[in-house]
């Protein structure tokens, strides 16, 4: 009687045993597979680094097949040194349609510069990029006398929207900024602050044109692919963390 009761308690423990290592096993394989998934979704976010820190290998002056010495490698960010009678703007190897843009700038004092998307790239048609690609403004509003007049002011769609409200810090602090561009509308952040939105292309936005100093470049404003451009307007200007993403 004894022997049959040890018996059936090691068949008893077997049991136990195997079904345990069963529900360990299926523990382990939901956990890898929900670890692997988590893992993919962060890292497959859509957004491309057009600058490193290191390399201006995804840019070129307009016009040209590559950077010149004016655009700089300094600190982790591009800086621009203006020169007398070179350089240009500075614009990105590839074009974009719908987009989102994230990046960091900062301004010299009295500085100007800007940002610019959708230019064209023909310099036979076009000699600058501000004669096809919106801009959003970058500038130091305290010292650059274009801060006086309505719609030049940083954080600005250039001539066209004045940015509300007025987001941009002082000379030598770094600005974040967000132009986003998806199926007519633009939308522009200034240090995580919605400042400007539009519509893109409609009767309104051919009215604004009509209305600001691009009027006499019939083209501008006109294409919904091309180039970003970071303006060299004679000052000296950074920029940093540039990344964009195709929607």
């Amino acid at each position: 009687m004894k022997q049959l009761l040890l018996a059936a308690a090691i068949f008893a423990m077997a049991a136990c045993n195997n079904t345990n290592n069963q529900n360990n096993n299926a523990d382990s394989t939901s956990m890898g597979g929900d670890s692997s998934t988590a893992t993919a979704a962060t890292s497959d976010t859509g957004w491309t680094p057009l600058f490193n820190g290191s390399s201006l290998s995804n840019w070129h002056i307009y016009g040209k097949s590559a950077p010149d010495s004016t655009w700089r490698v300094d600190s982790n960010a591009i800086h621009l040194v203006p020169a007398k009678g070179e350089g240009g703007d500075l614009v990105s190897n590839d074009v974009y349609g719908n987009f989102d843009l994230k990046l960091q700038w900062k301004i010299s004092k009295g500085g100007n510069s800007g940002i610019l998307f959708y230019v064209q790239e023909d310099t036979s048609k076009y000699k600058e990029t501000y004669f096809t690609g919106p801009e959003m403004q970058v500038l130091d509003n305290n010292g650059h006398p274009d801060a006086k007049i309505i719609k030049h002011r940083a954080g600005d769609l250039y001539d066209l929207i004045t940015s509300k409200p007025e987001t941009v810090k002082p000379v030598g602090e770094w600005n974040d900024v967000e132009i986003r561009s998806q199926d007519s509308t633009l939308t522009l952040w200034l240090n995580g602050t919605q400042v400007v939105t539009t519509k893109l292309w409609d009767d309104n936005w051919k009215k604004m044109v009509a209305g600001s100093k691009f009027k006499k470049w019939p083209d501008f404003g006109t294409f919904n692919e091309g180039h970003i451009a970071l303006q060299n307007h004679g000052n000296e200007v950074w920029f940093r963390n540039i990344e964009i993403k195709k929607l």
